[in-house]
């Protein structure tokens, strides 16, 4: 984590409330029943075993995780979510590219190649057999964003045709100490790396190239190793796209500057300038990338527990069923279980939907919803908010649950997209009772709230919640949790490491959160109060036009 505010401070600041709710709530019986610890231990441990072979779309280990869900719904007598089927079909596209070994440099101060892997790592999202790029222009395009409402555009004044961008990742908030610049420390979608890769596409730009740091990525070169090599998911679109996207290393970074026909070689500076335009650099990029295609069909589970007075509203629990499957062997190991990231939210959704089915039938309907393809950038949830099967207008919240880590109970519930909804004091109350304060985010920069499937569902202005403990907890203080947290980012995230051992894996604060988040559906699910979004936040609009 980067900054702390201390404890007393943050409760000063984030103790009051922000907004209120003005329910008027009908709730006849909101008996809560306590979430299982041994349910959620025991879904972990299947999910995440070998078994499942890290939980790839269009794999083995897809059938294996969707039949499994699709069997525990059952068992809870749960209906079917999309008419007579658990399953929504979500059709993707998979294009397993090989990249040259190398990709060429070429400038007036000579000739070097970048590694593949070690350097750089690149991918296509065309459907065609073979991409390349000949001899293709590199221009610094600082952070790659065209956001007219902060007067910035760092495409400007060039065509883009044949060229390749090189841009950094994150926005110039970030670290910038300013905060009139963006959203400060704050991320904004800007930032994100499916950002740059889109407008770069609508830039016409033939290439892509981001910087990698690891604090404005927030991952290490590694994560970038194993998250953009092989076999890569994409929606069906008709969105113009460039023919390769990439990263390079800090370090291979430094040398194409070095390179460069740039006189100023410190490419953060130059990029914060608010007068900032396209910077060619003097240097050219060869690369050749084959592409295997294949088209299928992955799926999202979903079940329903029917409401009895209010059946036509529903409130949505989601988490991502994905992780990246059996991958560049690290250590001797290959499979990419996905303990943590995602079989924890997976078991959360199960324990819920059978904390739900032991107590009275809710009001209003619930919905249990695990998604395909999130490590790929959100796709199932992307293709549910394009295809929804409950109208956007008569779904009350989204209750979003991913990667839940903990060493105990937490002093803490971080919400992540504090701010933006009335979700903020559902989840406060709730907070509030089990002896726990409510802060956002200490991590902003990071841009959690455009990381997971709640972003989709707010997109089309659903009020979403995606909170857990993550600052403090009551045995062991900030520092330690700081330190937890940094070690499964550096050795766990998105590693084979990311394993459940029951031995040594502690849930009981794991369940603390996730019986938060069931009694805050519980409340949404027996009243009939719709929860707003606050004036500002970029939401409310699409909510208002549903």
């Amino acid at each position: 984590m980067k900054q702390f505010l201390t404890v007393p401070v943050l409760l000063l600041i984030y103790g009051c409330s922000t907004g209120t709710t003005d329910s008027t709530a009908t709730a006849s019986d909101t008996t809560t029943v306590e979430v299982s610890e041994a349910t959620l231990a025991r879904h972990i441990e299947r999910l995440a075993s070998d078994d499942f072979l890290g939980r790839m779309p269009f794999t083995e280990g897809e059938e294996k995780t969707v039949n499994y869900l699709a069997e525990e719904f059952k068992k809870l007598e749960l209906k079917p979510g999309n008419g007579d089927s658990y399953f929504q079909e979500v059709p993707l596209v998979e294009i397993t590219g090989t990249p040259s070994e190398t990709m060429k440099i070429s400038g007036p101060k000579g000739n070097f190649n970048l590694s593949y892997m070690d350097d750089f790592v690149a991918l296509s999202k065309k459907t065609e057999p073979e991409v390349s790029l000949e001899n293709s222009e590199l221009v610094f395009a600082g952070y790659g964003i065209v956001a007219p409402e902060y007067g910035w555009n760092d495409y400007e004044g060039i065509d883009w045709t044949g060229k390749t961008a090189v841009v950094l990742v994150n926005d110039p908030g970030f670290a910038s100490g300013d905060t009139t610049l963006f959203k400060g420390n704050e991320m904004t979608y800007y930032g994100r790396w499916t950002y740059k890769y889109e407008e770069a596409g609508r830039q016409g730009a033939a290439g892509v190239i981001i910087i990698h740091e690891t604090a404005p990525a927030s991952y290490g070169w590694n994560v970038v190793q194993s998250s953009w090599s092989g076999a890569q998911l994409n929606l069906e679109s008709n969105a113009p796209v460039a023919k390769v996207q990439g990263w390079v290393s800090q370090e291979a970074a430094a040398r194409l500057f070095e390179a460069s026909q740039l006189e100023n070689k410190d490419y953060n500076a130059l990029a914060l300038n608010r007068d900032f335009k396209p910077m060619p650099m003097g240097l050219t990029a060869s690369i050749k990338i084959n592409n295997e295609i294949r088209r299928n069909t992955s799926k999202n589970v979903v079940a329903l527990l029917e409401g009895s007075t209010q059946k036509d509203e529903y409130i949505i629990y989601s988490a991502h069923w994905d992780h990246l499957g059996v991958g560049r062997p690290v250590n001797g190991d290959s499979i990419y279980n996905g303990a943590v990231d995602n079989a924890s939210g997976t078991a959360a959704l199960l324990a819920i939907a059978e904390a739900f089915k032991q107590g009275p039938q809710p009001e209003r309907s619930v919905v249990f919803m695990a998604v395909t393809a999130e490590e790929q950038g959100l796709l199932g949830s992307a293709y549910y908010a394009e295809n929804p099967i409950y109208p956007p207008q008569k779904t009350v919240a989204n209750i979003n649950m991913d990667a839940f880590e903990s060493p105990g109970p937490m002093k803490d519930l971080t919400i992540t997209g504090f701010g933006h909804s009335e979700m903020d004091e559902y989840a406060r109350e709730v907070a509030e009772r089990q002896g726990r304060y409510v802060i956002p985010d200490p991590e902003p920069e990071k841009g959690y709230f455009y990381r997971s499937d709640h972003f989709n569902f707010a997109k089309i202005g659903i009020p979403a919640l995606y909170a857990g403990g993550s600052f403090e907890d009551f045995a062991n203080g900030p520092e330690y949790i700081k330190k937890m947290n940094e070690e499964y980012r550096v050795n766990r995230y998105h590693q084979p490491a990311d394993e459940y051992d029951p031995e040594t894996t502690e849930l009981s604060g794991v369940q603390s959160d996730v019986q938060l988040l069931y009694e805050v559906g519980l409340k949404l699910a027996n009243e009939d109060y719709f929860p707003k979004w606050y004036d500002r936040s970029e939401f409310k609009a699409a909510r208002e036009s549903n």
